[in-house]
């Protein structure tokens, strides 16, 4: 049987979706009531970034760890991919040996590759392109806090980046309304816009996407392997801070995320990041949990 893979939200259904973030509820409640689980019993996570990491790393490895599993880590620095060899090979080997591989890198093809010459599931941890596995922490936190998130709106200020592509397949798969504003040379990928156009609006302007937002998202203004381009997108994402004046305009109780880490100052102010509204904290914690699901769905 062929493994089922995660590299965008796509591969699941709303269905199975929704009961992964149910899962990951129950899961992150486990310990509360003292009760041992060790799904991964003598399961192997490899874990292949290329692309430098925290909360993934340690979410992905403490997860294997407390479901009774193993991980080991590979860098390109330290493995054959560094020396050129060619992708489908290691896909081909590896998955020979462990039972799942989670990867993160820069182009999403080279993803998409490994997974179509792997015999075990493959986990996208991010790529230029998008970064699903946050996307079931953000929804899991939503949950958490303010219910189901169907129907609801919420504004993504900033980069049309990897994060925004997932929220914008996120409003999909999840059915709520996501309202993007970010400037004109930074917009999300226009192929996906005309896919996601039932679900996702686009906007100049940071205060008409965010007026009546139940959720409002951010993430940095350059992202790995854009430290360059950082004093321009400076300029240009200025406007698109999310401070309190900004705040003010969506509801009352609108919530406030960021996938870290974060830069006070510019994409967001720290009396933002650190008030009352935000559960950035929650939502990191919520990778591990999320997570545990996601392997337990794909591994058991």
């Amino acid at each position: 049987m062929l493994p089922r893979h995660f590299l965008t939200l796509m591969d699941l259904s709303k269905d199975e979706l929704h009961k992964l973030i149910a899962r990951a509820i129950e899961l992150k409640n486990m310990p509360n009531n003292n009760r041992e689980y060790e799904p991964f019993k003598n399961k192997v996570l490899a874990i292949i970034f290329q692309k430098s990491s925290t909360r993934t790393r340690v979410s992905f490895e403490t997860a294997m760890i407390q479901c009774g599993g193993r991980s080991i880590f590979l860098s390109t620095h330290d493995s054959q991919l560094g020396r050129g060899e060619p992708i489908e090979d290691t896909a081909r080997v590896l998955s020979r040996m462990v039972d799942c591989v989670t990867i993160r890198t820069f182009e999403q093809e080279k993803i998409e590759l490994f997974a179509q010459y792997s015999k075990v599931p493959v986990i996208n941890a991010l790529t230029d392109i998008c970064h699903p596995c946050q996307l079931l922490a953000d929804i899991q936190t939503y949950v958490e806090h303010r219910g189901a998130i169907q129907g609801k709106k919420i504004a993504w200020i900033g980069d049309g980046n990897n994060m925004c592509h997932s929220y914008m397949r996120a409003a999909c798969q999840f059915d709520f309304e996501l309202a993007i504003a970010c400037p004109s040379d930074y917009q999300p990928n226009s192929d996906l816009l005309n896919e996601t156009k039932a679900n996702v609006s686009l906007f100049s302007d940071p205060s008409q996407a965010i007026k009546g937002a139940d959720l409002v998202s951010t993430d940095v203004w350059a992202s790995m392997g854009q430290e360059e381009e950082q004093t321009k997108r400076a300029e240009s994402f200025a406007p698109y801070q999310v401070n309190s004046q900004l705040m003010a305009l969506a509801k009352t109780d609108a919530l406030f995320m960021h996938c870290l880490p974060a830069h006070r100052g510019e994409e967001v102010t720290g009396e933002v990041i650190d008030g009352a509204q935000s559960v950035v904290w929650d939502q990191a914690e919520n990778r591990l949990h999320s997570q545990k699901a996601l392997l337990e769905f794909l591994l058991c």
